[in-house]
């Protein structure tokens, strides 16, 4: 009985206490729960943030995981140097110590006692140990120090990548965005299509065959738009990623990219200004004077060290202060054939980063030589696709008004309507052509991302 009543109790006091309010966005989504499905509002999809050419290049060579990674490394090459560096310093050293024995220890007896041990003792040194003649410890500093170089230019190539994919991935978003726009008319077109010949039908002057025709290419229309909105998206998310964002990302207007230079400028201009040539040319440069600093393998290595101490109570051998120098002498005559080994593997890697660096060249006078020539040519075909599509889009409006007032069928007026989204669709990917034969020219160039970006 006790046990029903506390219960009853502790429900009342629950049910009267008073719950805190929720808030307003909770509220409202509760309440669109509650409701039923047909009576829901529609969920609105947020839209992206847009950014221009100029911010995304910025925000990728600050974010981009690449980038930070190259960085990264850079801050541990400098780290390793450190350590080398360490080789070559003095080092100072400190030890105390405190022994206790079961008992004095003394020599003799009478007037001739000698403490040899004191029961409590404490002793304590300092050393300071230097390297006089250490040409491997330098060499190694020094060649520590070119490995940093290396990766600082390593960090800018990597740099180069991100923003050379940052801006392709801006031009992908940018032309399918066209072809969205593209596709969007023609499926606009389509309906007004299918909206006559439905009236048409319905008014007696047309048949079911143009109305049937124009219903499947307006369903057709509105699957090529899906589509092309699928893409635009995994375009947009993947500039998204590629900036560091955790979303997609919709594009800010037309780049605004510097001029190409002339063919021989730009082939000239290759040599010394791509970063991939540049930290080749580093690399080739640390194997170089790795291969001319291998005599300091067979030189000696000279240290010496300087330690006073104290030791409290003295003793026979131990004064209560003193002091030690010395000079350590230590020279490899044979190591079983390892130096020569040694050498042997940095002149071969020597010879493959010159072979890397002679092919690299090449490849990059050919890289300007096609981006130039698919300029062009993707100039012209911009030039004949806009005549088509304007072609294409007057035929169209011509068979389209032909239709309206009977004089053609459908079947014309679709087909025509049909060559008018196929030419605005090639015009949007011939500018893009342009768009990337640009910038593949700045890139083979040297001339993108600017120095002052990298």
């Amino acid at each position: 009985m006790r046990n029903a009543v506390f219960c009853t109790l502790l429900v009342s006091s629950y049910v009267g206490a008073a719950e805190p309010p929720l808030g307003e966005a909770a509220q409202r989504e509760l309440t669109e729960a509650l409701l039923p499905k047909e009576a829901r509002s529609p969920q609105q999809e947020s839209q992206p943030p847009r950014m221009s050419f100029e911010d995304v290049i910025e925000r990728a060579l600050q974010y981009n995981s690449a980038a930070l990674l190259a960085k990264s490394e850079t801050r541990r090459l400098i780290a390793v140097m450190e350590q080398a560096r360490a080789a070559s310093l003095p080092t100072l050293t400190l030890g105390v110590n405190y022994a206790r024995l079961d008992g004095d220890r003394i020599l003799g007896s009478g007037d001739t006692q000698r403490l040899v041990a004191g029961a409590d003792q404490v002793a304590g040194n300092a050393a300071v140990q230097l390297p006089i003649l250490a040409p491997s410890r330098w060499a190694q500093w020094l060649h520590a120090s070119d490995n940093v170089k290396v990766a600082e230019l390593s960090a800018k190539d990597a740099r180069q990548k991100v923003a050379v994919a940052a801006a392709r991935a801006y031009l992908l978003v940018l032309t399918q965005q066209r072809i969205v726009e593209a596709v969007t008319r023609s499926r606009d077109l389509a309906a007004e299509h299918h909206f006559y010949a439905k009236q048409r039908l319905e008014g007696g002057l047309g048949n079911q065959l143009d109305e049937v025709r124009a219903r499947a290419d307006w369903q057709v229309t509105e699957g090529q738009r899906s589509g092309a909105l699928a893409v635009l998206r995994r375009a947009e998310e993947l500039l998204g990623a590629m900036i560091g964002h955790d979303g997609p990302i919709d594009v800010l207007g037309e780049p605004q990219l510097e001029p190409v230079p002339p063919l021989i400028e730009a082939q000239q201009e290759a040599l010394w200004q791509r970063s991939d040539l540049k930290l080749l040319q580093v690399r080739a440069w640390a194997a170089a004077r790795l291969i001319r600093h291998s005599f300091v393998d067979y030189l000696p290595t000279v240290t010496g060290s300087f330690a006073p101490f104290f030791q409290n109570p003295p003793s026979i051998v131990q004064p209560l202060l003193g002091w030690q120098a010395r000079i350590d002498i230590g020279w490899t005559l044979f190591d079983g054939g390892l130096r020569y080994g040694v050498q042997h593997e940095r002149k071969a890697q020597y010879e493959q980063i010159k072979i890397t660096q002679w092919a690299t060249q090449l490849q990059a006078r050919a890289e300007v030589r096609a981006a130039s020539y698919a300029l062009a040519r993707a100039q012209e075909s911009v030039h004949a696709a806009k005549e088509a599509a304007e072609a294409a889009s007057l035929a169209a409006r011509m068979a389209r008004q032909a239709f309206l007032v009977g004089a053609t069928s459908s079947l014309d007026a679709l087909d025509a309507e049909r060559r008018a989204r196929d030419a605005e669709t090639a015009l949007a990917q011939a500018e893009d052509s342009v768009r990337q034969a640009h910038l593949d020219l700045l890139i083979a160039s040297g001339r993108f991302p600017s120095p002052q970006k990298q």
